[in-house]
Formats: structure tokens, C-alpha cells, sequence
């Protein structure tokens, strides 16, 4: 990010955000505080779970634990600032604390969109080769994909906010979105910027679609597995280790492709905006809340760490 563009003129940028709703805003505040509160609290959670529980450390849960981790610095990224302009008349953020931004939004969301794929990979694993999952799925793997996601993620987050911010901003400066995301900057660029919207458009492709189909050909080797397995209990159960992934995929997914795989616009990004929301506060949310509701190691692991007596079945 040390390459920025010398003939750079703007100093600052405004941003919009939720301006224009006027009083609402404390209203949005008191909304967003909570689910901030909410979404730290559940992640810290699923956190302390993972580690206290010897249940639970296997890869599935050693990855769910990093990506709770990573979500939870991907909230504190953009949701502080939003909480402060939210309250404040001033709006501005400094050239390079836009940049900045940018960069560690981009860093953990691309790491969190390989870190699903690895989960994809891990369910895999364990419902297609059972017997050799904890050969295949050893401490050394496990390490090696997640410092992957990281560096990879982190990479490609840097060439990005290389690619827009060396271009020259000459005003004006009012990014309309409440965080520094990619589109509403490029849109204030004083140049062509065809050719670098190409480029990151390319860039988005890789991180979003590239895990995604990933997941579905794992899936479609775990579905012709489970329709294989000849007891209806066992389906189930095989279905339901896939239930809580397949929801955090669908969700993850799905938004990210609304915004970034899509035709570029010129026009105004309030609808921008409320996809935004779902992404940098829902999805973080619905994480540790899927993975806790619908989980049933993790009830149990719950329930013995709060010392709740833990129904066992009687042979």
C-alpha cells in the first residue's frame, strides 16, 4: 500500500453512510451496537468452547476457531467507525486510514472465503474417507491450509488496494457507503478506471467463485456418499455435520456475489448499503450462532462446560 499515487489531491474522504436518514441514526446506532456486542460475544463464545472442550479439537472445530477469530477482526475493521459517525457530525476519514481500511476488509473477507473452502474440504474428508481422516487431516495440514487462506487472502487484499489507490483522486471526496469499500471509491477516481474495475472484478472471481465451486464439487462427492450409506439414521446424521456449513456458504456466498460479481454501476449504492449491513454484521453473526443452534457436539461441549447435565443414550 506504500505505492500510492503522487499527484493524489484529495487528503480525505467524506463518508455518507447513513447521513441522510438524519435522527434515525441513533436509532441505527442503538441496532448496530447490539449486534456488534452480539456478534463479539457469540464469536468469544465458540472461542472459549473450542478451547476448553477436548471434544472438540478436531480440524473441523480447530478451522471453525480461526474463522470465528477471523470474523471477529473483520467486524471490528468497519463497525467501530460506523458506531463513532453514527454519533458524529463529522463523517471524514484520512486518505491513507481509507486505504487502510480497505486493506484489512479485504485481508480477512478473502481469508474467511478460502477458510469456508477448507471447511468444504475438511467435511470431505470426513463423511468420503472416514477411516483415513485423521491420517489425511493431520496438525501439519491443518496449519499448512490456514496460513494458505491467510497469506493468499492478505495478498491479494494488498494488490487490490494497490490497484485502486494509486490512482489519482481529484476530488470530489464523498464516498457513499459507510465504510471504504472498493466501488464507491473507484467511482471518485479522476481517470479512466476500465481497466483496473477489470482487473478487480478478476480478483473477485478468484476469491468468491473459485472456494465456491471448490464446495460444490466436495459436496457432490459427500451427497453421492451419504445417498450410498443404506441405514436412514446414518443419512441423517451425515446430512446434519453438512447442515450448518451449507447454511454459512449459501449466506457468505451469496451476498459477496451480489455486490462484487456484478455489472459496474454508476449509480447510487443505498441498496449497497443494506447488503453491506448483511455481510459485515449478519454473516459475522450467524457463523457462531448456526454452528452453536444447530450443532449438537457443540450444545454438549456447552452444557459440560457450564456444568448442565448432558443426556446420554441408554444401549
Amino acid at each position: 500500500m506504500h505505492s500510492f499515487n503522487r499527484t493524489t489531491m484529495v487528503t480525505l474522504f467524506v463518508l455518507v453512510g447513513f447521513s441522510r436518514l438524519g435522527e434515525l441514526q441513533l436509532l441505527l446506532f442503538v441496532i448496530f451496537l447490539f449486534l456488534y456486542l452480539t456478534i463479539l460475544l457469540a464469536n468469544a463464545t465458540i472461542m472459549a468452547l473450542i478451547r476448553c472442550s477436548r471434544t472438540l479439537h478436531t480440524p473441523m472445530y480447530g478451522f471453525l476457531f480461526i474463522l470465528s477469530f477471523s470474523e471477529s477482526c473483520y467486524t471490528f475493521v468497519i463497525i467501530p467507525q460506523l458506531l463513532a459517525h453514527l454519533l458524529s457530525a463529522t463523517k471524514s476519514v484520512s486518505f491513507v486510514a481509507c486505504a487502510t481500511q480497505l486493506f484489512f476488509f479485504l485481508g480477512f473477507a478473502c481469508t474467511n472465503c478460502f477458510l469456508i473452502a477448507v471447511m468444504g474440504y475438511d467435511r470431505y474428508v470426513a463423511i468420503c474417507h472416514p477411516l483415513r481422516y485423521t491420517l489425511i487431516m493431520n496438525n501439519r495440514l491443518g496449519v499448512g491450509l490456514v496460513s494458505l487462506s491467510g497469506v493468499t487472502g492478505f495478498f491479494i487484499a494488498l494488490v487490490a488496494t494497490n490497484l485502486i489507490y494509486d490512482m489519482p483522486f481529484c476530488g470530489p471526496n464523498r464516498v457513499n457507503h459507510y465504510f471504504c469499500d472498493m466501488a464507491p471509491v473507484i467511482k471518485l477516481a479522476c481517470t479512466d478506471t476500465h481497466v483496473k474495475e477489470l482487473a478487480l472484478f478478476s480478483l473477485s472471481i478468484l476469491v468468491i467463485m473459485v472456494p465456491f465451486l471448490l464446495i460444490l464439487i466436495s459436496y457432490g462427492f459427500i451427497f453421492n456418499t451419504i445417498l450410498k450409506i443404506p441405514s436412514a439414521e446414518g443419512k441423517r446424521k451425515a446430512f446434519a455435520t453438512c447442515a450448518s456449513h451449507l447454511t454459512v456458504v449459501f449466506v457468505h456466498y451469496g451476498c459477496a456475489s451480489i455486490i462484487y460479481l456484478r455489472p459496474r454501476s454508476r449509480s447510487a449504492s443505498d441498496k449497497d448499503q443494506l447488503v453491506a449491513v448483511t455481510y459485515t454484521m449478519v454473516t459475522p453473526l450467524l457463523n457462531p450462532l448456526v454452528y452453536s443452534l444447530r450443532n449438537q457436539e457443540v450444545k454438549i461441549a456447552l452444557k459440560r462446560v457450564l456444568g448442565m447435565p448432558v443426556a446420554t443414550k441408554v444401549i
